[in-house]
């Protein structure tokens, strides 16, 4: 696959899972992400919400689209409304309720709620159900990512504060809601698009600037303590457009036999459906990580 460009799956069709993720359940790999297969709204970058779209491949090359993990409801009068925004969903599974638990950026057009939808489903691929909308801890809530941490423990982390700090809030055993416990990180530093993730004792968050649509320069920060101790580093970026992140935004980090993965978005703000994607591996040195262009994954 080609980085840089609009992948396809199986049968031909443009891959619709932006700003997602890739998680791997039993023996497949399963691609979330925002469905945007229409045409921008007039004279806006943005599409009508279409739904959270799911993806499963056996390989990392070879999608078979599975159809929509969550729709949009033209009679709901919530966030899941065409005209509102749902954005950048995660799925991680409970091992104590055995079921999976989809959570997302919901938003009114104009991003004044600033919350988040959380769904549940049995299986990764059938329809995610029972959605509620919240702010969490009585926060705003927008860019978010979910991290599972090694002991089972897992913890929401959303931009805050219109975009100024990052907030960590743990969540229940259930994973389908916070306990009211959180912290803040990178405070007044107007990051936005986290990713969070483990190599050994050490944790890792990834985070862009907030320049809308237009690409800038990634910025990794990391700490021993998942809820303290953190410390911006550097852009991760090395190679051509590395200062502005390849021309791309970093979605999500995934494993694979025992490679870390960064996701990225290649946005078209004027044609949205038609965003590219990238997947590059990392690089982990003695002084933190490093993550190199490359042409094809």
């Amino acid at each position: 696959m080609h980085n840089g460009t609009l992948w396809l799956d199986q049968d031909g069709n443009p891959i619709q899972a932006h700003g997602g993720m890739i998680t791997k359940f039993k023996d497949r790999y399963y691609w979330y992400g925002e469905h945007k297969g229409a045409d921008n709204c007039p004279h806006q970058t943005r599409v009508d919400v279409i739904g959270i779209a799911c993806y499963s491949s056996t390989d990392l090359h070879t999608w078979k689209y599975e159809g929509l993990a969550l729709s949009a409801d033209e009679q709901a009068d919530n966030y899941l409304h065409p005209s509102c925004v749902c954005e950048r969903p995660k799925v991680i599974y409970n091992e104590l309720n055995d079921e999976y638990l989809l959570w997302f950026h919901a938003d009114d057009a104009q991003y004044y709620y600033a919350g988040v939808g959380v769904a549940r489903s049995k299986h990764p691929q059938w329809p995610f159900h029972d959605v509620r909308f919240m702010q969490p801890n009585r926060l705003d809530s927008r860019d978010m990512t979910l991290f599972k941490d090694q002991n089972g423990k897992a913890v929401l982390i959303h931009s805050s504060n219109y975009n100024k700090t990052m907030v960590l809030a743990e969540l229940n055993d259930a994973y389908d809601d916070v306990t009211g416990f959180y912290t803040s990180a990178l405070i007044d530093q107007e990051r936005e698009a986290p990713i969070l993730f483990k190599k050994a004792d050490t944790y890792y968050m990834i985070t862009s600037g907030c320049t809308g649509w237009h690409p800038n320069a990634a910025l990794y920060a990391k700490s021993n303590h998942l809820y303290s101790g953190w410390k911006l580093i550097d852009n991760p970026c090395s190679g051509k457009n590395y200062r502005k992140t390849f021309n791309a935004q970093a979605s999500y980090v995934f494993e694979s036999d025992g490679q870390y993965i960064l996701m990225l978005d290649h946005w078209q703000p004027d044609d949205l459906q038609h965003s590219g994607y990238s997947f590059l591996p990392i690089t982990f040195t003695e002084d933190g990580i490093e993550v190199i262009w490359q042409d094809q994954f």
